[in-house]
């Protein structure tokens, strides 16, 4: 036996040993899909809108904020849309002291004057890239929540490129009733003054709100409501506030919040700001002393507390909360607030049971097939065949342990990739043994029919398997769960083939040939 041979089985060796105690035992190192561990699918839609009103909220605020410190006050605005407003009650010879403000504080905003009015509108670049942010940010917050729940081996991620779906994969959740609450809760935390009524209690009925302004609502105030609850967090009856649009301070403010007990042992959820959070809800308490401060979760009014004295640092949301309550909530804002409401657009729920009723008839299907190949192989190629039931138990070995080896998830749609590669890795073979017949029918000799063989066939093995890849990388590019699944089986199964295929059957068929100078004949 020459070095060459020597080194390359002792690579192959190496190769398979690898991945064969990657491998085992299967059950500790395979990661099972919830369609085989059972478990939840979601598919869920960012409303990206939300973050480009907060976004919108915070120019308004600045730009006011600005306006009032060079003298330019009683300023009226009024959002437009989602992303434009308009600022009323500005002279024209204010337009290039605003045009200054705005270019300093607001360089992501465009202004003209209409009128006796100033329109603002958000960059369509800056707001794609808001949308593609707040995308990102829902990625991120609602993996930190599926993590402090404990879920293992989550699948997380975008639907597509630049699209505002996200796909959760959840495998062995039980609760899912609880989970879609955590993953769907906005938890966008906001701090709004409260025009009316002026101490921050509501009132009972729209009507009441809307005879003190005469029966039409100022620009800048929209009216939210909040529930009245019982001692055990029971609804009573529906109050109603009359506050400003702009928020004040938000969620993203917060550094964290924790769960604790009140004055009277009722349950609240306690918060500290950030260092410039802190400053600003400073300067809105000092100068809103005597009116309500409402704290608005997902645009409902929590409690609304009359405003004492200046507040920097911390407080507390109190809103006749369960301990349950408390404790999600304030899970929720520690991982950080959503940016942007979440809806539930698709969701499918996998019993354990189901999912070890696919692995057992995914195994048969397996054993079956597998069966019935090496029966077809050894039928037609005879002893030959041998050759390639042992490549084709190898290829088998290589996709399970490269499965284990870099932590990927085996679904049903997987297994079929796995059975599929099985078929992929036999059809090599029958094309080196088909050109070897060929060969040998010319009349040549056994061990330069092996090589023409090998070497004649390896366009088409390479052309078939390169096209079948570039197929299996547009699905996971392109597809989510299941889809990649099947993909990144397929994948490893065609590259262990072409190892396998190309390279350990010529190794051993090169192995038979060197132990003779001379061999008359071939089982094939």
């Amino acid at each position: 036996m020459s070095s060459s041979l020597k080194w390359k089985g002792l690579f192959i060796l190496a190769i398979v040993t690898i991945m064969a105690l990657s491998a085992w035992p299967l059950k500790e190192k395979i990661n099972l899909g919830l369609d085989l561990r059972g478990g939840m699918y979601l598919v869920l839609d960012v409303k990206v809108e939300d973050a480009l009103r907060a976004d919108r909220g915070k120019a308004i605020e600045r730009l006011v904020e600005e306006a009032g410190d060079e003298g330019m006050t009683g300023l009226e605005t009024e959002p437009t849309g989602d992303t434009s407003f308009v600022v009323r009650g500005l002279a024209v010879d204010k337009d290039a002291e605003i045009g200054a403000i705005a270019k300093e504080f607001l360089g992501e905003w465009e202004w003209q004057r209409r009128g006796s009015e100033l329109a603002f509108d958000l960059k369509s670049d800056e707001a794609e890239r808001l949308a593609d942010m707040a995308v990102r940010q829902a990625l991120q917050t609602i993996r930190n929540r599926i993590d402090a729940l404990g879920v293992s081996e989550p699948v997380i991620q975008r639907q597509g490129l630049g699209g505002t779906r996200l796909v959760a994969q959840l495998p062995g959740v039980d609760d899912s009733e609880r989970v879609k609450e955590i993953i769907g809760k906005t938890a966008f935390l906001e701090f709004r003054i409260v025009d009316y009524p002026l101490g921050g209690g509501g009132v009972a009925s729209e009507e009441q709100i809307l005879a003190n302004y005469g029966g039409t609502l100022p620009a800048n105030i929209e009216i939210l409501e909040g529930d009245q609850k019982d001692d055990m967090g029971r609804t009573l009856s529906t109050s109603y506030y009359a506050v400003e649009k702009t928020s004040s301070i938000t969620g993203r403010d917060l550094k964290t919040a924790r769960p604790g007990l009140g004055q009277y042992n009722d349950p609240i959820v306690e918060f500290m700001f950030t260092h410039d959070g802190g400053q600003r809800f400073g300067d809105i308490t000092s100068n809103n002393k005597g009116k309500g401060l409402a704290i608005v979760l997902d645009h409902r009014v929590v409690s609304a507390p009359n405003i004492e004295s200046r507040i920097t640092d911390s407080g507390i949301i109190r809103g006749q909360f369960t301990q349950a309550e408390v404790e999600d909530l304030s899970m929720v804002l520690r991982t950080g607030a959503l940016p942007a409401a979440v809806q539930i657009f698709e969701q499918r729920t996998v019993g354990p049971s189901l999912g070890q009723d696919s692995i057992d008839q995914g195994i048969r299907a397996g054993l079956f097939g597998g069966l019935l190949v090496i029966l077809c192989m050894l039928l037609v190629y005879k002893l030959t065949g041998i050759n390639a039931v042992f490549v084709l138990s190898l290829n088998i070995v290589l996709v399970f342990g490269a499965l284990a080896y870099f932590g990927a998830t085996l679904t049903l749609p997987g297994i079929a990739g796995i059975i599929l590669t099985i078929g992929m890795a036999v059809d090599a073979n029958v094309l080196i043994f088909e050109r070897i017949r060929e060969e040998l029918r010319a009349g040549r000799t056994v061990k330069s029919a092996v090589e023409q063989g090998f070497g004649n066939a390896l366009s088409s093995i390479l052309d078939a398997n390169a096209t079948t890849l570039l197929a299996a990388m547009f699905l996971f590019q392109f597809g989510t769960g299941p889809v990649r699944g099947f993909a990144v089986t397929l994948a490893v199964g065609i590259l262990a083939s072409l190892f396998t295929a190309v390279f350990v059957s010529r190794w051993i068929f090169d192995m038979l040939l060197s132990r003779s100078e001379r061999v008359e004949r071939l089982s094939i």
